[in-house]
């Protein structure tokens, strides 16, 4: 493809080497070598093209969007306009050969060391933030014996079984299964191979479709719960939350090692309750300490996803049903949830980063 304006010749080629001073901060390479550039087109002076990214939660798009097109203004005599179209393409990470749950790209499992630091408000509204971005986002409530996520999600009726398979409800964009929507008030008087079985069902004999991202909300400790997803299905990675304060901490970095002995990769670590900020005067009361999960974090070499702040806008909005992502984003804790779910997605990319094929493009 070539297009001659007063004098210049614009070749594909050209646009291409123009290109490849683009580069992913995250992944390390330019995005010719990835193979982001997908449908150009040359018109005149006009050059248009696709930049087909990793996951829809991309943080840096609009950078990415912005350094393509001056990077095309600037390299390829003639252009007089450039027009960039984000779009995105979840991979899936290079995974063993255990189950894979049909059309489910990447699993990630949210966990903590204790009861009570909000992992499942964190699963909830990172589910939500990806599908606000576009991806197609599952929920999976694996807390058996306290189940939360109906409540959370404020979902509109039940399962339901057809075809052999249980059809998952629907909240804010995002496919729901809990065992919460089975037993209602009453209590799960189970012992771990129940818990086990209930698990299996949950993950393999639900019709889940196609999703870029499936997150599982597990039950606090290291169970009977973490050893059956970890042992039934390829998960792309876990995230910890934590509370800043020593107990909390210490007590979450033993579901870490798990998941560490376990050979799943530790996405990042998340520190809610981390600070409270006076709505009238503005003052911030670290009441469970501070900086706890950022010295984790460095000590361990795994990344800080981010910090949410105490907030009565996080419990105003659970207890309604929607989360804080969604009925106040931009409140500190909503922004926040948006800021993690973003750096989230990123790790998750640097985790497939292996499966992309290094595309060399020949003048």
């Amino acid at each position: 493809m070539e297009t001659i304006v007063s004098n210049a010749v614009i070749t594909e080629p050209k646009v291409l080497d123009a290109l490849r001073s683009v580069m992913d901060p995250d992944l390390g390479r330019d995005i010719v070598s990835l193979n982001f550039i997908r449908n150009m087109k040359i018109e005149g002076g006009v050059v248009s093209f696709d930049v087909n990214l990793t996951t829809p939660a991309c943080p840096v798009k609009d950078r990415l969007r912005e350094q393509s097109r001056q990077a095309v203004l600037s390299g390829v005599p003639g252009v007089s306009d450039v027009r960039v179209n984000m779009t995105a393409e979840v991979r899936r990470p290079p995974q063993p050969q255990t189950n894979q749950i049909k059309g489910v790209k990447n699993i990630i499992a949210v966990g903590s060391g204790k009861g009570g630091v909000g992992k499942s408000t964190v699963a909830a509204n990172i589910a939500v933030a990806l599908a606000r971005t576009g991806a197609k986002t599952g929920l999976l409530d694996a807390d058996i014996y306290g189940p939360s996520i109906p409540i959370m999600m404020r979902s509109v009726g039940e399962p339901e079984m057809k075809d052999g398979l249980i059809q998952p409800v629907q909240a804010h964009g995002v496919k729901l299964m809990s065992m919460g929507y089975m037993s209602g008030e009453m209590p799960l008087i189970w012992r771990g191979p129940m818990a086990h079985k209930a698990l299996q069902q949950s993950l393999l004999g639900v019709n889940w479709g196609e999703l870029d991202y499936l997150v599982v909300d597990l039950p606090p400790g290291t169970g009977d719960v973490h050893l059956t997803l970890v042992q039934t299905v390829p998960v792309t990675g876990a995230v910890i939350v934590s509370t800043p304060q020593d107990v909390g901490l210490q007590i979450s970095m033993k579901t870490l090692r798990m998941f560490q002995q376990t050979k799943v990769p530790v996405l990042g670590i998340v520190e809610n309750m981390s600070g409270y900020v006076c709505p009238h005067c503005g003052a911030k009361d670290d009441i469970f300490g501070q900086g706890g999960a950022v010295r984790a974090a460095q000590a361990l070499g795994v990344p800080l996803l981010g910090e949410i702040p105490l907030d009565a806008a996080i419990r105003k909005h659970s207890d309604s049903g929607v989360p804080v992502v969604l009925g106040e984003p931009d409140s500190p804790s909503g922004r926040a949830f948006t800021e993690i779910t973003g750096k989230l997605a990123q790790q998750i990319s640097i985790q497939a980063f292996k499966s992309i094929p290094l595309t060399i493009i020949e003048d």
